[in-house]
């Protein structure tokens, strides 16, 4: 009798223990301020033969918006599986000092019996919002930096930069904005394993080689093509400054903005003005372009090592960027907007039992990755996720249906509704822009204001939250206390 039970017991475990290792392995791959000049996208300005080689081999959704309008917002967000509507996470919070209840994203891996493995900027990249919790093991470079909670560093003193410093024609003559915004510049090739992506890159594919037993997540974040653009001389040579093409701009894009946002613009013009002053848009939109080539080719290393390793057959990839980035459009150049340039990101799914050489125009959002995890690996059940699981797209694209995806803005309030037809943005002030993206791409007009498309305003405005959680803590009313290797946020 005591046979047949533990048999039957012994069973029941080989049973579960067979499932487990069945589960795809995951690869996570997060990029910085990357907008949709890509070619999986259509944007033939850029070369990206990785990223055009990914897409080809998995789905590949056109139509992707982010979860946060910058780098903290969005993370958290994507992390938490839930919009700053519900969490409060607006702008630089930190989640799991305000939110120690739920449960990031890497927790769910590891409790679902996944070995888990993260390196680069993943969370904002600032010490003290790299989530500790979950993690078989967080790379980063030197010791020094898990003893001052964990900044990335990624342009830290050992880090190569172009001489003289600053480099870009933006910025010769005065100091830097924010020390490396808008800088660009030439490394020499010899020195591309000395930086910090690099690095980073060569670590994820030694886990790669290594021997595993249980599935695995394996989560690495590039900086670029986050500012400065500074990346080994032979990406810059793939783009004759003389062919560069500027996004297209349109004289008086503001005119038709509420009265707040238009200020603030107009504003932040002086930047676009600054570049054009000294003859450099075309450079800073290569450097970009530089940045992107560099990030697609640390993509080109993953691959090849998943490609060489026993995991290729069981292993599903997904590529993803925080948030866009304006080059000039609407005279802005960065993100932290409500508009395509911003919110519209690559975001492609490759890998075992995925469809294959499929572009799905119907509008998602990154806030679907949590809920598909889930469903694609058999992971446990986490309550109230804001996303929509897109597993069933992934597997049969010809399911797809579009839906509308929210992008929350700066304060509670603020947001955007997107489709595939319109864009519907909604301020704190209670001030409004439409645009019908279908013809209006660009988006020149505001049709804000025109009555007969008040319905279509309303329509959107009816799957907006209805009630907009308040903002967090602010970072600076806290203070970072480390204790070794570990670290935590405490009110000042």
């Amino acid at each position: 009798m005591k046979c047949r039970y533990f048999c039957a017991v012994l069973s029941i475990l080989a049973a579960a223990s067979a499932a487990a290792a069945e589960r795809p392995n995951v690869i996570f791959i997060a990029l910085d301020d990357l907008c949709d000049w890509v070619g999986p996208l259509g944007y033939q300005q850029a070369q990206t033969p990785n990223m055009d080689r990914l897409a080809k081999s998995g789905v590949n959704f056109t139509n992707a918006h982010t979860a946060g309008t910058f780098c903290a917002p969005s993370r958290s967000a994507i992390f938490t599986g839930r919009h700053a509507s519900t969490t409060g996470c607006y702008t630089n919070e930190i989640y799991f000092h305000d939110h120690p209840d739920i449960q990031p994203l890497q927790v769910t891996f590891q409790k679902g019996g996944y070995q888990t493995y993260g390196a680069g900027k993943l969370f904002h990249h600032p010490a003290g919002y790299i989530d500790q919790r979950g993690w078989n093991q967080f790379f980063v470079r030197n010791d020094q930096q898990k003893l001052t909670g964990w900044p990335l560093d990624s342009w830290s003193e050992e880090t190569p930069i172009p001489q003289p410093y600053p480099n870009s024609l933006y910025n010769q003559g005065q100091k830097p904005a924010n020390q490396f915004f808008l800088e660009w510049g030439k490394v020499s090739n010899d020195q591309e394993e000395l930086m910090a992506d690099t690095i980073r890159t060569n670590w994820a594919c030694e886990v790669l080689r290594k021997k595993h037993d249980r599935p695995f997540l394996l989560a690495v974040g590039l900086y670029a093509p986050h500012f400065p653009n500074y990346v080994p001389e032979k990406y810059f040579d793939l783009y004759d400054i003389k062919a560069i093409k500027k996004p297209p701009y349109k004289i008086n894009d503001l005119d038709d903005l509420p009265k707040k946002i238009r200020k603030a613009k107009t504003n932040r013009m002086r930047i676009h003005q600054r570049l054009v002053d000294t003859k450099s848009v075309k450079h800073a939109i290569r450097g970009y372009l530089a940045s992107v080539s560099y990030a697609d080719a640390m993509l080109g290393r993953i691959l090849k090592a998943l490609e060489d390793s026993p995991y290729a057959d069981n292993t599903i990839v997904v590529l993803w960027s925080d948030h866009g980035y304006h080059h000039g459009e609407k005279g802005d150049w960065g993100k932290h907007n409500l508009w395509e340039r911003t919110s519209n990101v690559p975001f492609i799914w490759s890998g075992v039992g995925l469809a294959e050489q499929a572009d799905v125009s119907t509008t998602v959002s990154l806030i679907d990755m949590y809920p598909t995890f889930i469903e694609l690996c058999g992971l446990p059940a986490v309550a109230n996720l804001d996303g929509t699981s897109i597993a069933s797209t992934i597997y049969d694209p010809s399911t797809a249906t579009d839906r509308n995806v929210l992008l929350p803005y700066l304060d509670p309030g603020g947001y955007a509704v997107i489709n595939d037809t319109w864009r519907y943005i909604h301020y704190s002030d209670e001030s409004e822009e439409l645009y019908h993206v279908k013809n209006d791409p660009h988006e020149w007009t505001n049709l804000a204001a025109f009555p007969q498309h008040r319905a279509v305003i309303q329509e959107l405005l009816a799957t907006a939250p209805k009630e907009f959680a308040p903002p967090g803590t602010p970072k600076n009313k806290l203070k970072l206390v480390t204790e070794q290797e570990k670290f935590h946020w405490r009110p000042k």
